[in-house]
């Protein structure tokens, strides 16, 4: 006989069954007083050497080794913030526990990890899914009804999102019942080296396009790790399945062999759990602030100031950076960092990075002169740093032993002239620390923006048991690298940067502030980009450049500043050349972002206009706050009107204010309560944007939710 419970909260919780003759599943997902049968597959997945698939394939599931388990316990604990559950398994020499972790603040989501224990061995291990379970009805065809949400990226155009039927191209009725096994096949994405978000996306999710609201399920998930990973979505005879894992041996090179006593926890996964994308999202949302690393900058959100987009580029002097620190204090700024460039005295910085001493003749007087005069202007002063790299031509180059970077048969990988630090070995790590310790220290540094332009590829199979595996060890010990540095200087603000957003993932964002979205530096292209950067991050750590220029007219200036406004506001362009007009708008913006930052940093994200297309001529992001929604607008040409959704302010009177920008023509607006539609026409500017706030009121006529609501 079967035995059963549920685990989690009344918002999702999951439903495990398992018996004598079969592993632990997850049978059902449990969402308040609906309990929604899911298709039944092993929870714990491990291809070993020694146990492949069955049938023989490429996927995460149908392994031997997940039938062959079988439950031997669970237990509940706490953890600070939330609960923890732990089921153990065990079969052919090895035990299994899978870790499920719930927050009290993100009652929606559940975190998990296996951890892999060899009992009698050895045990190679090839892949080990940290979370598999079905998410559709168990019967024949239930994939009919789904949709699967996917992103891709790439250096300038990140974040291009989809919604899309699986039933299709890639899931086609196969009629595998006949053959009776499973198909072979499965939809995987995957990424196999250190740039995380290069070009698929470690964040994915499946919702029920079902009519019946009784069927209504959402399910978004992200890999939360800073290296090689995979997810995959699956359709057997009986149902659908979704995978979650890091590095495998098919993707990434990558293997591990276990002798007895010896344990392997793979990279962390969360789930999360909603009506529909948005809600689940939502969900995600509320992981993503409730696990995230604790830090004043969480709630400060200061306002920074970069000198590197569409101004600077990497071409830092006291003579420049003088008037634009002026000028960035008088808009309004908190931080202003000093990007690329500052430590180069060659003219040829790339190849020659790894020292970090400052240039002598960028700055006549010292970096400290530069450095004074922004603490001067009351502002945190900041600098860009690599940290990861060392050019070929750097004295650090000659100076660290050769076991200190990544390698292949005992040469050093070369990326675009740089060597790739190995931070397994203590001196990479000694000499990263002296570099932040110093500019902490010798000049206040309060902000570092931490870049990374190479990917060095599958890993290192110096002192590795597979070149996999020595990428993921490496992987860890860079977190546990920011992890220290955090805990020596806990008011230090650090931006993640990898060429844009190559490298944006959880594992990092957990623990870093604030993330640049993009290097685009044409500025009617961001939108697309600002508009879908939530899905991925929290939308407090969105650093969507907003460069304005002195060419730009009123309207492409506003447009720029737009782009910035919903998230971490983040600044950059030529101030000191602009007329006190132009400053006087971009500080308006700036002032705009201040009052909006405890809303940002509690919002839940909503696509009014849809997921935003790469060359939509409208497109849109609102916030959902307790205040009302905010919501930015850009309009790149097409029609001069166009429909906003707000389904949830449906039934209710609706107030719209322009929050930015407040000193142009305002945009006609109307909203159609039955419907929860607001209608925007833009003025005469083809290229334009608008942030606008709706607040609600009093419903225009009764409706049966209002009618409720006055009965409580």
């Amino acid at each position: 006989m079967a035995e059963q419970f549920a685990w989690g909260s009344d918002r999702l919780a999951l439903r495990f069954e398992w018996a004598d003759d079969a592993p632990v599943r997850v049978a059902g997902i449990v969402r308040g007083d609906r309990d929604l049968p899911v298709h039944p597959v092993p929870v714990a997945e491990v291809v070993t050497a020694a146990h492949g698939r069955s049938p023989s394939s490429d996927r995460l599931a149908h392994t031997t080794l997940g039938t062959l388990l079988r439950h031997t316990a669970h237990r509940e604990e706490p953890f600070d913030g939330g609960r923890r559950l732990v089921i153990t398994q065990a079969a052919a020499g090895l035990e299994t526990d899978t870790v499920l972790e719930i927050r009290d603040a993100a009652p929606a989501a559940i975190r998990a990890h296996l951890t892999v224990r060899a009992l009698a061995g050895p045990v190679v291990l090839r892949s080990a899914a940290s979370l598999t379970m079905g998410f559709t009805a168990p019967a024949p065809g239930a994939l009919d009804t789904w949709r699967r949400l996917h992103g891709v990226s790439d250096w300038l155009g990140e974040g291009r999102w989809a919604v899309e039927p699986l039933r299709g191209r890639d899931f086609p009725e196969l009629a595998s019942e006949l053959t009776f096994q499973d198909p072979h096949g499965c939809w995987a994405v995957t990424s196999d080296g250190t740039w995380s978000t290069e070009h698929h996306l470690p964040v994915g999710g499946v919702a029920n396009a079902a009519e019946s609201e009784a069927a209504a399920l959402a399910l978004v998930w992200q890999i939360e790790h800073n290296g090689a990973w995979r997810w995959e979505l699956g359709e057997d005879v009986e149902g659908g399945y979704v995978s979650l894992s890091g590095p495998t041996d098919a993707d990434a090179a990558w293997t591990r062999r276990l002798d007895p006593g010896d344990a392997f926890t793979t990279v962390p996964a969360a789930v999360a759990a909603g009506d529909d994308f948005e809600d689940a999202l939502a969900a995600l949302t509320d992981h993503r602030r409730a696990a995230r690393r604790p830090h004043p900058d969480n709630a400060a959100m200061p306002v920074v100031f970069n000198d590197y987009m569409n101004t600077l580029l990497g071409d830092p002097t006291t003579a420049k950076l003088l008037p634009l620190i002026a000028a960035a204090a008088g808009i309004g700024a908190e931080t202003f960092c000093i990007d690329a460039g500052w430590y180069d005295d060659s003219g040829d910085w790339w190849p020659t990075v790894g020292e970090w001493l400052p240039s002598t003749t960028r700055f006549p007087g010292g970096l400290g002169e530069v450095v004074d005069a922004i603490r001067a202007a009351g502002m945190v002063p900041g600098l860009w740093l690599e940290p990861e790299v060392i050019g070929v031509h750097s004295p650090m180059a000659e100076r660290l032993p050769d076991a200190a970077f990544l390698q292949r048969h005992g040469q050093r990988l070369v990326e675009n002239q740089r060597y790739h630090l190995d931070l397994r070995h203590p001196a990479a790590v000694a000499h990263l620390d002296a570099v932040v310790d110093r500019l902490v220290t010798e000049f206040g540094v309060g902000f570092f923006k931490f870049d990374y332009n190479i990917n060095p590829g599958p890993g290192t199979d110096h002192d590795a048991q597979s070149v996999g595996d020595g990428l993921l060890e490496h992987n860890r010990a860079h977190l546990a690298w920011l992890d220290a540095v955090l805990d020596r200087h806990p008011g230090l603000v650090i931006e993640n940067c990898s060429s844009g957003a190559l490298r944006m993932d959880y594992a990092m964002l957990s623990r870093l502030a604030m993330q640049s979205t993009s290097d685009q530096q044409d500025f009617t292209k961001f939108p697309p980009i600002a508009a879908a950067a939530p899905i991925s991050l929290l939308p407090e750590q969105a650093a969507n450049w907003a460069y304005p220029q002195p060419e730009m007219d009123d309207e492409e200036a506003a447009f720029a500043l737009v782009t910035g406004l919903l998230g971490r506001f983040y600044v950059s362009g030529h101030l000191n050349r602009m007329s006190d007009r132009q400053r006087d708008q971009v500080a308006a913006a700036v002032a705009a972002a201040k009052t909006l930052r405890t809303e940002i940093a509690a919002g839940h994200p909503h696509w009014p206009a849809g997921l935003p297309g790469w060359t939509d001529p409208w497109t849109a992001l609102a916030l959902r706050t307790t205040a009302g929604d905010l919501v930015s607008v850009w309009r790149r040409g097409g029609p001069d009107t166009t429909d906003l959704a707000f389904p949830h302010l449906a039934g209710r009177d609706v107030d719209v204010t322009t929050v930015f920008p407040t000193d142009l023509p305002a945009w006609a607006t109307s909203w159609n309560a039955a419907t929860g539609t607001l209608t925007v026409q833009a003025g005469g500017a083809e290229t334009a944007a608008r942030t606008l706030r709706l607040t609600t009121h009093r419903p225009s006529k009764p409706t049966l939710e209002h009618a409720k609501e006055q009965l409580q």
